[in-house]
């Protein structure tokens, strides 16, 4: 069972050298991904004037995360394993493959990654406002709880199941593009009712700069459910643990 491989890890572990360089690639990937999903939302409002969102709209956001996340995984996949997200870290904690001291250390570099990064979209923009995440019209908390569930089941599942698996094969290679995929398919299903973060650093980011908490809650709740869930399926059904191997500090 993947419960009992968790890791709290030593307190120590947060102030070696290789914990602060994974933390710090973390960081920069989040910015990158950050940067360019929230930059082309921003984009494409001034180009419509603030318009009413439309579908080529949901289309452009679908690409730009699907592209940022694609790079940001791959930039750091060789230094802290490009989780680029705080939902794919806890999953990677409950399947025992990350402690859970520098899975908060992690946490905090996302978090802050987002946050830097949409204070330099607001600069570069003349102060434009990184609207944050919210639900559309008719959807509740709880409808959107359960997209938030279902869709980082996918992402966090489509981790394990190319990246982490050690049955993976020549299949890791492409890891990156296979969850930057996942991510924008998933925007295109969920964007027009919460937004679809899937990731609540991304979400962290534009509520922190535009100071706006509504329904908060359901972006860090539904991402972590869906990731311990997913991490949970895999490691039981697919991961045989007479091979499993602990994560190594600077992969999956």
């Amino acid at each position: 069972m993947p419960i009992s491989r968790i890791a709290v890890g030593s307190p120590a572990e947060v102030g070696r050298a290789d914990s602060l360089k994974a933390a710090l690639a973390e960081f920069i990937s989040v910015l990158i991904f950050v940067f360019a999903g929230e930059g082309s939302g921003m984009a494409f409002n001034k180009l419509t004037n603030n318009g009413s969102a439309t579908p080529a709209g949901l289309v452009s956001a679908s690409l730009a995360h699907a592209f940022g996340l694609f790079v940001g995984v791959s930039v750091g996949a060789n230094i802290s394993g490009g989780h680029v997200n705080p939902a794919v870290t806890f999953g990677a904690f409950v399947g025992g493959h990350i402690t859970l001291m520098r899975s908060i250390l992690y946490w905090i570099a996302q978090c802050l990654g987002s946050v830097v990064a949409c204070l330099l979209l607001k600069f570069a923009t003349g102060g434009l406002e990184t609207s944050a995440f919210s639900l559309s019209s008719g959807v509740s908390a709880w409808n959107a709880l359960v997209f938030e569930i279902v869709m980082t089941f996918g992402l966090v599942y489509t981790v394990y199941a190319t990246a982490v698996d050690p049955k993976k094969g020549n299949i890791g290679i492409i890891a990156p593009i296979a969850i930057g995929f996942i991510v924008g398919a998933n925007i295109l299903a969920g964007g027009a009712f919460d937004g679809a973060s899937m990731n609540p650093a991304v979400s962290f980011g534009p509520a922190v700069v535009s100071w706006s908490w509504d329904s908060h809650w359901v972006y860090w709740l539904g991402p972590f459910l869906g990731a311990g869930i997913a991490a949970t399926v895999y490691e039981i059904f697919f991961i045989n643990p007479s091979t499993h191997e602990p994560l190594p500090s600077s992969e999956f």
